[in-house]
């Protein structure tokens, strides 16, 4: 089930490549262009609604773009898109899942009980 081995770590290579691309970039024109950064940020915001939330100011938030902190949280949930793939006609992934008791297994522990 899932991606055979070698093409699953180089479609993890091309995501790291793409992600450390995009927080580098990031960063790069954070630093030279502080305030159209900070426009462009706050107008995606507005389009998700977060910006209307009053317990979240952007002082806060902005800062947290582009850190490492961000890098590795991208790039957990990038690769762990790739494992969660699967083929028309396939087998479903065995993804983690966590019941309404806190207890955690796999979708195929939950279905048989």
């Amino acid at each position: 089930m899932g991606l055979p081995l070698p093409g699953l770590w180089l479609k993890r290579l091309w995501v790291l490549f793409q992600v450390g691309l995009h927080v580098a970039m990031g960063k790069v024109l954070l630093t030279l262009f502080p305030r159209r950064v900070k426009q462009n940020i706050l107008a995606m915001s507005e389009k998700t609604g977060m910006a209307k939330n009053p317990h979240f100011s952007c002082e806060n938030w902005i800062p947290t773009f582009f850190s490492a902190q961000y890098f590795w949280f991208i790039l957990k949930v990038r690769w762990q898109r790739l494992e969660d793939m699967t083929e028309q006609g396939g087998l479903a992934p065995n993804c983690p899942v966590v019941r309404l008791s806190g207890q955690r297994c796999n979708i195929w522990d939950f279905m048989q009980g």
